[in-house]
């Protein structure tokens, strides 16, 4: 059993899919630890199959899966996680660029740390700011509302305000320290394989987004925490392949799975606690943010 198991799902990315493996390559070079890497294929169809297997000759802890058919973040991900033998996974976006992140450190926090679940890095943007999916509390309604109203960014810089407005991104907690969050990007999601057993890797009821967050509910539900741990940091080159594409029949799919994952998680989590009106004025304003969004 390896140490370390890396999943990536790939999926028309195949430029920045492979600087996604050759920076992940070095750094396992630069801090040495038994691993294996899938990477999962969803049905390119530009040459990513072609230099995975250039890739795959002179890398022999590299494996690759080549689906006919996109099957979705999860199921990729889960297809993935059943071909690998390992103590701890991580999984990593395609366009995740991975430098200096020292996995033996990593792992040791959840040896000293028996209550851990899950683990993030400081994951930043291109632009050096931090990736918002990366640090976040569940959706509740309040936190949505504050959210997409834009109460969290006019009272990000209030003490006390921003705990009260910002709970959606947590804005009230210092991104250079160590302290628990509710869900992490799964751009770089390290867990256990014991826990992963425990909840069943990813929730194929979403096809595309909103999975993290799910797994992120289902981490906590066992009375285990996440950690945000910004010692080690990853660049995410975000939206390669979805919602800021340039063609506008990936981007309107895309939208759709977006937002509807919104409607599953707020059904399967709070539309019980809520009566029949306001779930109903959920899923409208879903549908209007959509709506405003792809116009």
């Amino acid at each position: 059993m390896t140490e370390l198991a890396i999943i990536i799902v790939s999926y028309n990315t195949e430029k920045i899919t492979r600087r996604c493996l050759i920076n992940l390559k070095n750094n396992l070079k630069k801090y040495s630890i038994s691993h294996e890497v899938v990477v999962v294929d969803n049905g390119s169809k530009d040459g990513s199959l072609i230099m995975l297997n250039n890739l795959v000759l002179n890398w022999k802890e590299l494996k690759v899966i080549a689906s006919s058919r996109n099957l979705g973040f999860g199921k990729a991900n889960n297809l993935g996680l059943s071909k690998t033998n390992s103590r701890y996974v991580l999984y990593l976006n395609s366009d995740a660029i991975v430098s200096d992140v020292d996995f033996r450190d990593l792992i040791n926090v959840f040896k000293t740390q028996k209550n851990l679940g899950a683990l993030t890095v400081k994951v930043l943007l291109s632009n050096g700011l931090i990736d918002p999916a990366s640090h976040r509390g569940f959706p509740t309604l309040w936190r949505s509302f504050t959210y997409f109203f834009g109460l969290e960014k006019f009272f990000i810089n209030i003490p006390i305000l921003n705990r009260l407005f910002g709970g959606y991104h947590l804005t009230n907690l210092n991104l250079n320290e160590i302290h628990e969050i509710d869900v992490p990007t799964g751009a770089f999601l390290l867990t256990k394989r014991e826990v992963l057993k425990k909840i069943g890797g990813f929730d194929l009821s979403y096809f595309a987004y909103g999975e993290d967050i799910e797994m992120a509910w289902q981490i906590k539900s066992l009375g285990l925490k996440i950690l945000y741990y910004p010692l080690w940091t990853v660049l995410h080159l975000k939206s390669m392949s979805g919602l800021k594409k340039n063609d506008e029949k990936i981007k309107k799919k895309t939208s759709f799975y977006f937002y509807d994952s919104m409607k599953i998680f707020y059904r399967k989590h709070y539309a019980k606690k809520n009566f029949w009106l306001i779930n109903q004025l959920v899923y409208l304003g879903i549908e209007l943010k959509k709506y405003f969004d792809n116009r």
